[in-house]
């Protein structure tokens, strides 16, 4: 006896360490995690080496998009290089693209190079096609590394999206800003390297000291807002109405009283490791939030419809982008669907009613 209960603390600590290690791995932050600034400090090239790390090159790359094959030393003594570590369904890293495809536009000619990093949260962003997709959809020019194994990212040493790294002209990385935010100050940084890189080369150039006037969604900093929420095994911890970290069938019934930031299902789910999908003809997620803006990753085989209600009506003009004027969401690409849009920070509970199995459920997303 006093053996079988070692062997199962042994098992627990190690899934519990597991646990950790992966949640540390990565993580997706809000501007009220930002964090990780370097500041930027123009030196002589023979005090670099001791001040910034070199850049690191890109490590088994699963393709390229928008470009050939390169490598970051083709670069390195020519252009001071942006990289973004990004995945596109992350709502954090999509709020950063409108700066970033900015800067591409502005400097681009004057010696900014832009390397996006595209490391995949879900087995669907590790395709092409939706990667392709997605940087359409957002304009993105620059050229995009597919990093499905995440040999880059771990080069870098990274944990976040988004993650940005600034490599200066001796191939330095000289600047290092997690999450959204300080995009001021990230510009900044790209004109002075932009400077430091004119007078290098011996480039007659005028680097503007303007900022971009981006019109784009600025979250609101609240530590109150419910955190993100995942539906499948590997991730569920904040499931409330059936078994955590467990793979198959479950039949859901959702209780009378939704406690704040808990995931419900209601219906004959398959839980998977990295989703949840609806099996029976009727199905139903039910989210008791706190935030005002709720987005959700999605997908479906072929065109699916949900109704979306609010407090048990229809959501209406408090629908986010991705609901029509009926209260309904459109699902078929795998991506992220903006299901809410409040004016405050409030409490309600968000029901998503699905008609149809083989509809996958990903993750709760907040801002």
């Amino acid at each position: 006896m006093k053996e079988n209960y070692r062997n199962i603390l042994l098992v627990a600590t190690i899934t519990a360490i597991s646990a950790t290690i992966f949640y540390l791995e990565a993580q997706k932050v809000s501007p009220a995690q930002i964090g990780g600034d370097s500041s930027i400090e123009i030196v002589e090239l023979s005090q670099k080496a001791a001040k910034y790390d070199e850049a690191k090159e890109i490590v088994a790359p699963s393709g390229f998009l928008n470009g050939g094959e390169f490598k970051i030393a083709d670069h390195i003594g020519d252009k001071v290089i942006l990289i973004d570590f990004w995945t596109y369904s992350c709502i954090n890293c999509q709020r950063t693209l409108p700066y970033i495809t900015a800067w591409d536009e502005k400097y681009r000619d004057q010696g900014l190079l832009i390397v996006g990093v595209h490391t995949p949260e879900f087995e669907f962003e590790k395709l092409a096609t939706n990667v392709q997709r997605a940087i359409e959809r957002f304009g993105i020019k620059y050229p995009v590394v597919q990093d499905n194994d995440y040999g880059t990212w771990r080069a870098y040493k990274n944990r976040y999206w988004p993650r940005k790294y600034i490599i200066d002209i001796d191939g330095y990385v000289v600047y290092d800003h997690i999450g959204e935010g300080a995009y001021e100050k990230t510009e900044k940084v790209i004109q002075d390297l932009l400077k430091e890189r004119a007078e290098k080369l011996n480039e007659e150039m005028e680097i503007s000291d303007d900022i971009v006037d981006v019109t784009a969604d600025k979250p609101t900093r609240n530590a109150a807002i419910s955190r993100e929420a995942y539906f499948g095994a590997h991730r569920n911890e904040y499931l409330y109405n059936g078994r955590k970290f467990t793979l198959g069938d479950q039949t859901f019934e959702v209780p009378e009283e939704l406690e704040t930031s808990r995931l419900y299902l209601d219906g004959d789910w398959h839980i998977a490791d990295e989703f949840a999908e609806t099996k029976g003809d009727t199905s139903s997620i039910f989210f008791n939030y706190n935030a005002k803006e709720v987005f959700i990753v999605a997908s479906a085989p072929e065109w699916t419809t949900a109704k979306v209600l609010r407090d048990g009506e229809p959501i209406g003009t408090l629908g986010g982008k991705a609901v029509d004027e009926e209260s309904m969401i459109h699902i078929f690409p795998d991506q992220l669907y903006h299901l809410v849009s409040e004016e405050e920070f409030s409490n309600h509970t968000l029901e998503i009613r699905v008609d149809g199995p083989g509809v996958k459920f990903f993750a709760f997303t907040f801002g």
